[in-house]
C-alpha cells in the first residue's frame, strides 16, 4: 500500500517543520517548501496526494500557487492553512479550487482530522457516490452523468471539483430530502461531530455560480433554513 505525500508550503520554518513532524508521526510521507515557487516546483516534480498551503508566502501569495497549479491541471486536494479567516479569502480559496481551509491559530488534531477525510476522499474516489446507480439526472438545462462524474449545462461541460460532484451526488442521491451541514460534512468530507467549518456554504455557492441560471435565487441547489439543504 502506497503511503499518502503531503506537501507542506510554509515559510514559517518552526510550524513547518512540526507540521512534517507530525505528518510522518501518523505515518505520512512530508516535504516542505518554505516559498510558493520552491512549492510549485516539488508539486510538479512528485505528484503529492495533499498539499497543505500557506497564503502569505515571501515571493508570491497563496492564492496565486493554488491558481497556477489549477491552470496547469494538478488536481491535487489543498487545503489552506493560514492566518487569513474573512469570509472573502475563504469564498475566494475555494473558487480557485481549494478543497479545505483552516485558519491558525488552529488545532492540531483537527487539523489531521481534516488531513486524514481529505486523503480517504483521495484514495477512493471510485466508490464517491457508488450507491446512487448508473444513469443520468437532469435540472433543467444541467444533465448530470452519475456514471462518468460529467456535469453538462446547456450542451457545454462543466468543471466540477471533486468535492463539488461529491456534494451534488450526496443531495442528488437523497431524492429532494434535507441533508444538514453536519451529515453533508461527515458524508463528503468524512469529518465527526466535533468538527465545525463553513466548507459546505462555500462549496454550495460555488455549485450554484456554476449551475444555476441565478445563483441569488437558485431554482435547484435550495437552502432549508435552520435546517440545512436540499436538491429540488
Amino acid at each position: 500500500m502506497t503511503v499518502p505525500h503531503v506537501l507542506v508550503i510554509e515559510d514559517n520554518e518552526l510550524l513547518a517543520t512540526g507540521l512534517r513532524n507530525n505528518l510522518e508521526f501518523e505515518g505520512y510521507g512530508a516535504e516542505v517548501a518554505s516559498t510558493g515557487r520552491e512549492g510549485l516546483r516539488l508539486a510538479r516534480q512528485r505528484t503529492a496526494s495533499l498539499i497543505v498551503l500557506d497564503l502569505m508566502l515571501p515571493d508570491m501569495d497563496g492564492f496565486r500557487v493554488l491558481r497556477e497549479l489549477r491552470d496547469r491541471g494538478v488536481d491535487t486536494p489543498v487545503l489552506i492553512l493560514t492566518a487569513m479567516g474573512d469570509e472573502a479569502d475563504k469564498v475566494r480559496g475555494f473558487r480557485f479550487g481549494a478543497d479545505d481551509y483552516v485558519t491558525k491559530p488552529f488545532s492540531l488534531l483537527e487539523l489531521l482530522a481534516r488531513v486524514s477525510a481529505l486523503l480517504r476522499r483521495t484514495r477512493a474516489p471510485a466508490n464517491a457516490g457508488a450507491n446512487i446507480g448508473s444513469g443520468s439526472r437532469v435540472l433543467g438545462d444541467v444533465v448530470i452523468n452519475l456514471s462518468t462524474r460529467e456535469v453538462v449545462r446547456a450542451g457545454v461541460p462543466i468543471a466540477l471539483r471533486p468535492k463539488e460532484f461529491d456534494l451534488l451526488m450526496a443531495l442528488v442521491q437523497r431524492d429532494g430530502a434535507v441533508a444538514s451541514r453536519e451529515e453533508l460534512l461527515q458524508e463528503v468530507w468524512g469529518y465527526d461531530d466535533s468538527v465545525f467549518s463553513r466548507t459546505v456554504d462555500t462549496h454550495i455557492a460555488e455549485l450554484r455560480r456554476k449551475l444555476e441560471v441565478d445563483p441569488a435565487a437558485p431554482q435547484w441547489l435550495l437552502t432549508v433554513r435552520k435546517a440545512g439543504y436540499r436538491l429540488a
